[in-house]
């Protein structure tokens, strides 16, 4: 990141708090090693003082003796350039905001079991328990006075089966236990298992502890965001209050529900999904993310503002052809700040309440630590000034400063202790023709520590999953990883990729695996042309979609010596009546229910391939997957197996389909990639 100027030594001495994990003399070199992973710190979710000068945000660290990231609450101080703990410690800390008038915190934190709301005086550091529930608290917030705070909540309901007249079990009997009865569209989810019988609701509490009411009724969850009235008498919600909401995937309205008397009105009645309501003070209209929902697979959400009865809806960013993820207004009301994604890079852009468009006020990243996906967060300081999670090729997420004049100051260095000695991956950007159609297809690649051009290297294919995502010249552990055992590490965005405009996004809408496998292999020649890739030494690896096309690509070439197929769909009918989200993926990737389309889904699994392959692969996928199955990662290696092809599977304990989620994980996923690789890599030229 550029104009990279530091605090001082108010901040380094700030900083030396924390504690390394492992000294750093037990390197044996000055590159990425794989212990590394467990002392990784980045910076996420600032949130911004009312007064524009104080910024809190949770740092995040790496817990090697709990195998998980460890999220304790920062401050920074603006005016005084101070940084220093608010909260710390091994429980977790986080979801922090600031009370209306600046003197209290609210937070969330596990000290004593589940995520409780705490709320913590500024001037005298004293902390109030507010909840003593039994279920995790989230999406917290202030009513405009801060004498309550709204929060949403499961509740669980009791769910009996049909099966009424089972026998009395004897004392003493050991039987095998109860039946597990389920009648649910929705009954499992990833990284959650089979889905607890219940749904989430919409509280509030005094802030200062007590008693928490139910305001939402029914049964239907309300996940969302929170924003109160102007008077501080009702807030705004969305949610899917129809009563076939399971079949709904994409649909959601937004609601608003009085808070003395919990009737709820219906505001916004639309097609397609209307999320995040943020009501803005000055100006009592509501901003909102909203798509008309035309079943394409990548649909752009929109800036779009209304009154606060629903009348007036206005589509603020129209002219904007990329995805946005997130909007805050800016401090006198005039407009809102908005992320988006464009050409691999996440952004931060303004628009007014006339919908003119400013784009790249500020660059974003750093928050994605296995691969190089696009990602970060910001909060509005006032005056033009915003606080952003820095981009960085070498290193994840600090906090800058970024002014109106679109310059920036970096507030913190959580990883200079860490990699301020080594040496990492330089990162340079490809632009190659697609031979489909003479599309430019945005590719970066990765050089090995101590690169000499004057050498050939082994090159990795890393291939992003989706596949309605994108990757980006941003911070991957997984590709200095790579990077650092000698391979150069290429990654791109085919057709198909989100951050180029939604007609390329939808190139393969019904169509996928099919072009874009042309626009990889244009990557791999255009990077073989430069002189230091050795053309007999190419790998090629991707998770979810991105092993969707390893998988496509050894079925239909042997060009590259050996394959890792990560958390992949072989089988498209299959994976249909298989995945944790098959009401949407049977609705909007497929032109029909997989009985339909049995034909269609078949030319485009890569199983229907299997027959061509010849290249040595290997299976990685979590064991507790349900958005892409282990039965997918399974019918492929017995095929390869039942071939006589090279090829072993590896299961990643307690790993959804993020793998990444547990640092020892992302270290095995990562080791057993590069051991496969090095397994059938030539070095004897």
């Amino acid at each position: 990141m550029k104009n990279k100027n530091k605090l001082g030594l108010t901040l380094l001495a700030a900083h030396m708090i924390a504690l390394p994990v492992m000294a750093k003399d037990t390197h044996p070199n000055n590159t990425w090693q794989y212990e590394d992973v467990f002392n990784i710190e980045y910076a996420a979710s600032p949130q911004v003082h009312p007064d524009g000068y104080k910024v809190v945000y949770e740092r995040r660290a790496m817990d090697i003796m709990s195998d998980s990231t460890r999220i304790n609450l920062w401050e920074v101080d603006l005016k005084t350039n101070t940084h220093q703990p608010l909260l710390s410690g091994k429980n977790q800390f986080r979801g922090a905001k600031y009370s209306p008038d600046g003197k209290r915190l609210a937070y969330l934190a596990n000290a004593e079991g589940d995520n409780q709301l705490y709320v913590r005086w500024l001037d005298s550091g004293q902390t109030a328990r507010v909840t003593n529930v039994h279920q995790s608290v989230g999406n917290i917030s202030w009513s405009p006075d801060g004498k309550w705070i709204a929060f949403t909540m499961f509740k669980p309901k009791s769910k009996s089966g049909l099966f009424k007249d089972m026998p009395k079990k004897p004392k003493g009997a050991q039987w095998a236990g109860n039946a597990t009865y389920i009648d649910d569209m929705l009954y499992k989810r990833d990284g959650g298992g089979f889905i607890k019988h219940g749904y989430h609701h919409i509280y509030v509490v005094p802030a200062e502890g007590g008693t928490p009411r139910q305001l939402t009724q029914g049964d239907f969850h309300h996940r969302s965001s929170l924003t109160w009235s102007k008077d501080g008498k009702a807030l705004y919600f969305n949610a899917d209050r129809h009563d076939d909401w399971q079949n709904r995937p994409r649909q959601s309205d937004i609601y608003r529900i009085n808070v003395a008397d919990s009737q709820v009105t219906q505001i916004t009645d639309n097609n397609g999904p209307e999320y995040r309501p943020k009501l803005n003070q000055q100006r009592d209209k509501i901003a909102y993310l909203h798509y008309e929902d035309k079943r394409l697979s990548s649909q752009n959400f929109d800036i779009y503002m209304m009154d606060p009865d629903g009348k007036n809806q206005i589509n603020l960013t129209e002219s904007l052809d990329r995805p946005i993820s997130a909007h805050q207004w800016d401090k006198k009301g005039r407009g809102l700040y908005f992320s988006y994604v464009d050409h691999g890079q996440q952004y931060v852009g303004h628009v007014t309440l006339k919908g003119k468009v400013t784009e790249k006020v500020a660059e974003l990243g750093g928050l994605s630590l296995g691969r190089p996906y696009t990602s970060g967060h910001f909060a509005v300081a006032g005056s033009g000034r915003l606080v952003v999670t820095t981009a960085d090729t070498q290193r994840p997420a600090d906090l800058a400063l970024v002014d109106k004049r679109r310059k920036s100051v970096q507030l913190t260095d959580l990883n200079e202790d860490l990699l301020g000695h080594k040496k990492t991956a330089e990162v340079k950007a490809i632009t190659v023709k697609s031979s489909v159609d003479g599309r430019d297809i945005q590719a970066w690649y990765a050089l090995p520590p101590n690169f000499d051009g004057s050498k050939k290297y082994p090159m990795i294919l890393e291939i992003h999953g989706g596949p309605h995502t994108a990757y980006g010249p941003n911070y991957s552990t997984e590709v200095q990883l790579m990077a650092s055992k000698g391979y150069v590490v290429v990654w791109a965005n085919p057709r198909g990729s989100t951050s180029y405009g939604q007609e390329f996004a939808n190139l393969i809408h019904h169509d996928y695996p099919s072009k874009d496998y042309n626009d990889l292999i244009d990557v791999v020649d255009g990077m073989v042309a430069k002189k230091f890739v050795d053309e007999d030494n190419l790998f090629v690896t991707g998770g979810s979609g991105g092993g969707v096309l390893t998988a496509w690509i050894i079925g239909n070439t042997d060009r590259f010596k050996a394959a890792v197929v990560a958390k992949p769909v072989i089988n498209w009918i299959s994976f249909a009546l298989t995945a944790d989200a098959y009401n949407y993926y049977a609705k909007y990737w497929m032109p029909g229910m997989p009985w339909e389309a049995t034909e269609h889904l078949w030319k485009h699994s890569p199983l229907s391939l299997v027959g061509n392959v010849k290249t040595p692969t290997m299976l990685l996928t979590g064991e507790n997957d349900y958005r892409t199955p282990m039965s997918e990662t399974e019918q492929y290696y017995q095929a390869l197996q039942l071939r006589g092809i090279d090829t072993a599977m590896v299961r990643i304990p307690k790993a959804g389909h993020g793998i990444a989620a547990r640092p020892s994980n992302l270290i095995q996923k990562v080791g057993h990639i590069v051991a496969w690789f090095e397994k059938y890599r030539d070095t004897e030229k």
